[in-house]
């Protein structure tokens, strides 16, 4: 499956972005999907996921409260909304797909088989 990431950009703290993530290739509703970040300096974290359906979803304790993901089967695409956002969110963000119809959507690295190129966002303070 491709993926391709949208949405970021530059903004003050306490704005918003939304970010989206586009798939083709596959039967997108086979795939758990989730967002990553890696910040200049730093691994590669994990940010939210969502199983197949959408029915379940994980985030990171850093962004819980803040952050929203979601998905639409339909069009083939997941969205990461972002809220309140922090200058230590600051980051280059990836959208992941892990083939998997599992109730419990994956939160490693390693666990995702195909990443988007990623989407600059940048959180003035």
């Amino acid at each position: 499956v491709q993926l391709q990431a949208s949405g970021g950009g530059l903004v003050q703290a306490g704005g918003s972005l939304r970010l989206s993530c586009a798939a083709s290739g596959r039967t997108f509703s086979n795939y758990a999907m989730g967002w990553f970040r890696q910040a200049p300096g730093k691994e590669r974290e994990f940010v939210a996921t969502s199983t197949w359906s959408g029915g379940a979803t994980y985030y990171a304790d850093s962004v819980k409260g803040r952050f929203t993901i979601s998905r639409d089967n339909a069009k083939d695409t997941v969205s990461l909304q972002m809220n309140v956002l922090k200058p230590e969110d600051t980051a280059v963000y990836y959208c992941a797909a892990q083939r998997s119809r599992r109730t419990i959507p994956p939160r490693t690295i390693n666990s995702y088989d195909y990443w988007g190129q990623g989407t600059q966002v940048t959180v003035s303070s």
